[in-house]
């Protein structure tokens, strides 16, 4: 339905859907189903309108155009501010890329925590283990067999270097034609990654810029990008690190996916998989059907969220 306070400079005829390429605050970067970037304003009536939305906006005949309504979405990530509400920042992401690394250190507990989040949201993730320039050969086979228990439970486990340039067609083949986002902890190589898969990234901003016409972006401001191989890429320092925010025990584990099998099992509905009897998480622990030291870091989740 047409929003009836539309003004009468705005050309009926050129409502048109587009996404939200970058959000300024006062402004939006929409790129058009031509692929060309529009500065526009939102309604005030809207909610706030992300990275990544598809709207339905307006040409003006007075500069700015005007985004008239916003079109469901099919995900949305979101992040605690620092008063601990819920702040959307990126939409219709169609995978949450888990970055870790040999430097600063691989901590699965942290790992866990992120795929936790991941899951939560409904947004596949995806491990990528970067930086396998710094190990020698048996190194690495050591690491892949450490960490072969996420690919048993299910998740796509990529061992890149954008050193060597290895991986990345991996990573390419899974996110071709869809939406993703980059997280992990400072220091894994997320910057290489986006400059691995966006060359002349520099270039590009500065193109944005000029084509939207106004010079703005910067490092704190979530922007989607074009893959040359189709899709788009959401660099977004603000969810790089994104946390768990308010969950419930029984939500966090619900992010441990090998566990949906048996929790619902357990003798008691509010079993804390620790000691109960009739724990059919226990058991499966004990038959080898899930990992030990996955239960252990269900465990410290649970008590970050409950100390």
């Amino acid at each position: 339905m047409t929003n009836n306070s539309t003004s009468s400079s705005i050309p009926p005829h050129s409502e048109q859907e587009g996404v939200v390429i970058a959000n300024y605050g006062s402004f939006l970067d929409i790129e058009s189903k031509e692929g060309k970037i529009h500065r526009c304003v939102a309604r005030r009536s809207l909610d706030a309108v992300v990275c990544g939305d598809r709207v339905i906006w307006r040409e003006s005949t007075q500069g700015n155009g005007v985004v008239e309504r916003l079109l469901a979405r099919r995900t949305l990530l979101s992040r605690p501010d620092p008063r601990g509400r819920t702040k959307p920042v990126a939409a219709n992401i169609n995978y949450i890329v888990v970055v870790a690394a040999p430097s600063p250190g691989i901590n699965e507990d942290l790992i866990d925590h992120y795929l936790v989040a991941a899951e939560h949201t409904g947004i596949t993730p995806l491990l990528l283990i970067n930086k396998m320039d710094l190990l020698t050969e048996q190194e690495l086979t050591d690491l892949k067999q450490r960490l072969s228990g996420y690919s048993d439970i299910g998740y796509r486990v990529i061992f890149a270097s954008t050193k060597k340039r290895s991986g990345l067609d991996d990573l390419l083949s899974v996110i071709r034609g869809k939406n993703t986002i980059f997280s992990g902890e400072s220091g894994v190589g997320k910057s290489s990654l986006i400059n691995a898969l966006l060359p002349n990234i520099n270039a590009r901003v500065a193109e944005l810029s000029q084509a939207s016409g106004k010079g703005v972006h910067t490092t704190t401001t979530a922007r989607l990008y074009r893959l040359p191989q189709g899709g788009g890429l959401i660099d977004s320092p603000g969810v790089r690190e994104f946390g768990l925010g308010k969950m419930s025990i029984a939500e966090i584990a619900e992010g441990f996916v090998e566990f949906r099998e048996f929790a619902g099992q357990c003798r008691f509905r509010d079993c804390t998989h620790r000691v109960e009897p009739g724990c059919a998480v226990l058991a499966a622990v004990e038959r080898g059907k899930t990992s030990r030291r996955r239960l252990a870091s269900y465990h410290r989740i649970v008590a970050e969220f409950t100390s």
